[in-house]
């Protein structure tokens, strides 16, 4: 056993080295060598010793083990023949790789993430690494000022069905929705940016001026989000065609463009408007409790630090099967201060509705946005009934008054009490495994 191969975490914080949480499981007794592998294997050593590996490169670039928790604690006697569970923490040095997310995530979860039990649950960054990140460039202050929603959950609907329909078509939609009151209106993740039957330009240029003409009614400020994913060669390009049409704000499909690509666009001068970033994909990498991300660190962190100003975040109260506390977890990382990096604005979706409202407010707080597609579109009364429903559950919400009870002076409101009742989505199109 090496000294040189461990450390106190009190001293890898000091030196600004970047300490990544893991969850592994393991047979072997040599946990404090396993371990030591593991590190040695993202920052500077091989299976076997080699010439290059000096003092020098040991001091400055190999990282350390600094904290091995076995769970439970055993002191005095250890099972035998039992999968052992631990939460470890490694340091890395800083050094290794500039402020860049591809190449962090190579050391922290490269090889190592073929490893049959080994999950990455959360990076602690130091602050003058995070110096090279920009983050939103809106948050949620930003947001509510261009928007002038100043103390309630905001209201997003995407426009259904997901694909098929024609700009003329997405524009009537959209401002059937605008006039029930709806802040943003975006394309869902499945519209390709420029598909042939519902192009790029056309689509926001119809859509934007027939939104337009409902904040003109409403008095309010609704805002278009168009998906604007593609090849990352076609990224900027759809990124300023969108604008040059009037989008005044975009959507990026961030897990399978990837991090970097979706920086490029959240950083570059030349775009000016809140970015909108989809969790599609992202259940791939965090899906499983045994390899992958944790949800927390993937939705909550990473997707903020590469930029995004507001993000798709799948609710507890929808129709897939979320764990509640990792949701809170995602929304909290999404809001906790994180030194220049600004907040990131949560959208609950995956099934909201009018009645899941009041239960989402009342865990997550006002700093959210409440997503919902079919909620609004498939409202009885139509759309923009629909979407003056889903302003009603908020504004019953925040003056505590019961749903039904709110409903009697609220006919759009009541359509909906009296259609689904006061349930979620799960009742009608559930994802949920029995």
């Amino acid at each position: 056993m090496r000294d040189s191969s461990y450390g106190l975490p009190d001293v890898a914080v000091a030196n600004g080295d970047i300490i990544a949480t893991y969850y592994i499981e393991s047979a072997t007794e040599e946990i404090m060598r396993y371990v030591v592998a593991l590190i040695e294997e993202q920052t500077t050593s091989t299976w076997t010793p080699v010439p290059g590996e000096h003092s020098r490169v040991r001091d400055n670039h190999t990282g350390k083990v600094i904290a091995v928790y076995g769970l439970p604690d055993y002191e005095y006697v250890l099972p035998k023949d039992e999968t052992r569970k631990y939460v470890i923490q490694l340091a890395y040095p800083a050094i290794n790789f500039g402020p860049e997310i591809p190449m962090m995530l190579s050391t922290l979860i490269g090889n190592i993430a073929q490893v049959p039990v080994l999950k990455l649950l959360d990076i602690s960054f130091p602050e003058e690494w995070l110096k090279g990140f920009n983050g939103p460039k809106f948050g949620i202050e930003g947001l509510r000022k261009l928007m002038n929603v100043k103390d309630r959950p905001f209201v997003n609907n995407m426009i259904k069905p997901d694909l098929g329909w024609t700009p003329e078509e997405g524009a009537q939609m959209a401002y059937e929705v605008a006039l029930g009151g709806v802040d943003l209106i975006k394309d869902d993740e499945l519209l390709p940016a420029n598909p042939p039957y519902c192009p790029l330009a056309k689509r926001v240029k119809l859509i934007t001026e027939s939104v337009k003409r409902a904040n003109e009614q409403t008095g309010e400020k609704t805002l278009y989000v168009p998906n604007i994913t593609s090849d990352v060669a076609h990224l900027k390009e759809n990124a300023l065609r969108a604008l040059d049409a009037g989008a005044e704000a975009l959507m990026i499909n961030f897990y399978t463009v990837g991090f970097s690509a979706a920086k490029m666009i959240a950083d570059d001068p030349e775009i000016q408007v809140p970015i909108m970033a989809h969790i599609d994909f992202s259940g791939a990498i965090f899906g499983s409790p045994y390899q992958g991300i944790s949800s927390p660190l993937l939705v909550g962190k990473l997707a903020r630090l590469a930029g995004a100003d507001m993000q798709i975040v799948t609710s507890p109260y929808g129709k897939f099967p979320v764990v509640r506390y990792k949701c809170q977890q995602q929304v909290i990382n999404a809001r906790q201060k994180f030194f220049h990096i600004k907040s990131l604005l949560p959208m609950l979706s995956g099934g909201m509705t009018q009645g899941a409202v009041p239960k989402t407010m009342k865990e997550l707080g006002y700093d959210i946005c409440l997503a919902a597609g079919g909620a609004i579109h498939g409202h009885p009364m139509g759309a923009t009934a629909g979407g003056k429903s889903m302003r009603q559950a908020i504004d019953a919400t925040m003056k505590n008054i019961d749903l039904e009870e709110y409903a009697k002076d609220h006919p759009e409101l009541a359509a909906v009490v009296n259609t689904w009742g006061k349930s979620d989505a799960t009742e009608y199109f559930d994802l949920k495994i029995k």
